[in-house]
């Protein structure tokens, strides 16, 4: 590939030349931080696509690309296209590169060479180590760690050390009591403490990085109680070292006047410093610092090694406490969305009722058995009345009683054992267990057999329950929110609801309005909806037309607030205005079907149970047989619909 290229950038290093980009005729290079560009930088500074190397002509030139930092060319800034000649300084963020066009014109590799601006003399890199002989398994260590000291000056201090048993023995100890902890202070408290029982430093300090390039201190703690005072690390060596992801020791500062008059090294008075970068995956999370003021007993290769040790724990132990942290701030974002979006909205008379009923009723523990037709928004009630109540923390759990069969319902209610019934291959925990201390609500409570409402009232009466095919009794402490849209008086008449059930849960009864019984809510709902589909849809809808208020005022909403959030997600979705119009508004053809109660007839002296089976004949014919259609004029589930049309043996 070499020999076909025209010219090459050539990255260049303090100690000599780096990594060698070929530029092939016909190609343009991208150079930046993101892993999508053709020459990926390892920089800080640079941006994630920072420049662009691409053919002029018989030559290349460089473009940037709105870079943060800028690029430059024998450092002339690249406000423009700036062509490049034989051995041109290119500078991204902090990289620098030399261009050429035959390899040959490389310069040698220099004596001395360049340093940063701000890079203490004296500060020179002598030798790096692979790997540190504390951690087992040497591939896991993010980094060398460099060893750097005063320019020309061989430093060897003997000293009494731990041995390397001692050593472990503390790593071992750190990490132990690393597990019990979960705050970051605390984890850098113990590093550092173990810091300084297995090295002479006299100060130890954790700093975590705030942003992309400030550091703050977490901790800090000096063994010399006559200087407990903490001089925070140069800027020139963190960046050093959370740049390379290398360890820093400078073992003799005392010796070098230029370097003790650099940043804080004058402050600190420091003969000897190490800083550690504190990573995981890679990645840096802070840097781990040391120095020693004392003449004799100076900071060495080995307690290098040691902190390294150290932030190599400290950065997976930091990750572990950041990464359940913030589980725990998801979780409880996750509640609070939850409790906002199960308030009621409205203003109206009717509903602020309601509320006024459920503060009264949250903070007792009294069943409650609320009321309304489908659609009204009774779980949200429900749900109201749980995040109000003392039980907020704890579970809510809710059941659908219509929608499982007499089996299914018993299991789901108080669990089943492994074996009890086919298909149940191991043995599940029930609602009620599930909702032990918190609050279960189960809708469309009268279409209950009459077998499991006998078990659901040993309950409610403080009685323990077993699991179908088990004997072990199971005692819960439970509050009971039950629902119906169901006449529960015509189902005791019946025979098909028990009479003792019917006052046990209803020791507190809440009545939802419809939504036709009040308008006013109308337009709060409306606007209420419409801002949480924008936000989900990242849809610009500012709001309603004066028209489209008026149309969904005049609506009868057969389905209430089910049918009113469905046609305002369907108008966001299909709209395509900054404002819903009064054409994005489709409503139900349902609603003259329930817009007037039907004209008068002559008395017919017929029971209920002849009269249900009429009504829902006619409703059946009404809707050519839809089903699902007519189950939602009639205000009950689907399969409540097929028991019915089974038991009064209505046929096509």
């Amino acid at each position: 590939m070499s020999n076909s290229a025209s010219g090459f950038l050539v990255l260049r290093r303090p100690d000599g030349f780096g990594d060698v980009y070929p530029l092939l005729p016909g190609q343009r290079y991208s150079a930046g931080r993101a892993p999508d560009n053709r020459i990926v930088l390892k920089d800080d500074l640079c941006s994630r696509h920072h420049a662009e190397v691409f053919p002029e002509g018989s030559g290349w030139a460089v473009r940037d690309l709105g870079s943060l930092n800028g690029t430059s060319v024998n450092d002339v800034p690249a406000k423009e296209d700036i062509t490049l000649h034989s051995l041109a300084a290119v500078r991204m963020g902090r990289s620098d590169f030399i261009y050429v066009e035959k390899l040959d014109q490389l310069p040698g590799i220099p004596s001395n060479p360049p340093r940063a601006k701000d890079q203490p003399e004296g500060l020179e890199i002598t030798r790096r180590l692979g790997q540190t002989k504390f951690l087992p398994h040497p591939g896991t260590i993010p980094t060398d760690a460099t060893v750097v000291g005063a320019h020309d000056r061989t430093v060897s201090l003997p000293s009494t050390r731990l041995s390397h048993a001692d050593a472990l023995a503390i790593l071992f100890r750190l990490a132990l009591d690393m597990s019990e902890v979960q705050a970051e202070a605390e984890l850098a408290e113990l590093t550092i403490d173990a810091l300084l029982r297995a090295t002479p430093a006299e100060v130890g300090a954790v700093l975590g990085l705030k942003d992309a390039r400030t550091l703050e201190t977490i901790a800090y703690k000096s063994a010399v109680p006559e200087r407990p005072t903490y001089h925070k690390v140069s800027q020139f060596v963190s960046r050093e070292v959370l740049t390379a992801k290398q360890a820093i020791l400078a073992e003799d500062i005392s010796s070098n006047n230029s370097l003790r008059n650099r940043d804080s090294i004058t402050d600190m008075k420091a003969t000897s410093l190490i800083c550690a970068p504190i990573l995981f995956e890679g990645q840096p999370l802070g840097v781990l610092h040391l120095y020693r003021t004392a003449q004799s007993g100076r900071l060495n290769q080995d307690d290098l090694e040691f902190a390294l040790a150290a932030a190599h724990q400290l950065g997976t132990a930091w990750h572990r406490a950041r990464r359940e942290t913030g589980l725990t701030l998801e979780n409880q974002s996750l509640r609070d969305q939850l409790r906002l979006d199960s308030e009621l909205i409205g203003e109206s008379a009717a509903l602020k009722n309601v509320e006024q009923q459920v503060a009264r009723v949250a903070a007792t523990k009294a069943t409650v058995l609320i009321r309304g037709e489908s659609g009204v928004g009774k779980e949200l009630v429900a749900r109201a009345i749980h995040y109000s109540s003392p039980r907020r923390e704890s579970p809510f759990v809710c059941l659908n009683c219509a929608a499982l069969t007499e089996t299914l319902l018993e299991s789901e209610l108080f669990g089943h054992e492994k074996g009890s019934f086919t298909g149940a291959t191991e043995r599940m925990i029930g609602k009620f267990e599930a909702s032990d201390t918190g609050t279960i609500f189960l809708d469309e409570i009268g279409e209950m057999n009459p077998s499991t409402q006998a078990k659901l009232l040993r309950v409610l009466e403080g009685h323990p329950f077993e699991r179908v095919g088990g004997s072990t009794p199971i005692k819960v402490d439970v509050r009971v929110v039950a629902a119906t849209n169901r006449p529960l008086e015509d189902a005791i008449r019946a025979g098909e609801f028990r009479r003792d059930l019917y006052f046990r849960l209803q020791v507190v009864q809440i009545d939802v309005p419809s939504l036709r019984d009040r308008p006013d809510d109308v337009p709060v709902l409306a606007e209420h909806f419409l801002k949480r589909f924008a936000r989900e849809t990242a849809r610009k809808v500012k709001g309603f037309t004066p028209g489209a208020i008026k149309k969904m005022q005049a609506h009868q909403w057969p389905g209430n607030v089910r049918e009113l959030r469905n046609v305002i997600e369907r108008a966001v979705a299909l709209g395509s205005g900054s404002q819903v119009e009064e054409s994005d508004i489709w409503l139900s053809p349902l609603e003259a079907f329930n817009a007037a109660p039907p004209a008068a007839v002559g008395y017919e002296a017929i029971s209920m149970e002849e009269l249900e089976r009429r009504h829902i004949q006619n409703t059946l014919e009404h809707t050519d047989w839809n089903k699902s259609r007519a189950a939602e004029i009639l205000g009950i589930e689907r399969s409540t619909l097929d028991r019915k049309i089974k038991t009064y043996e209505i046929k096509k």
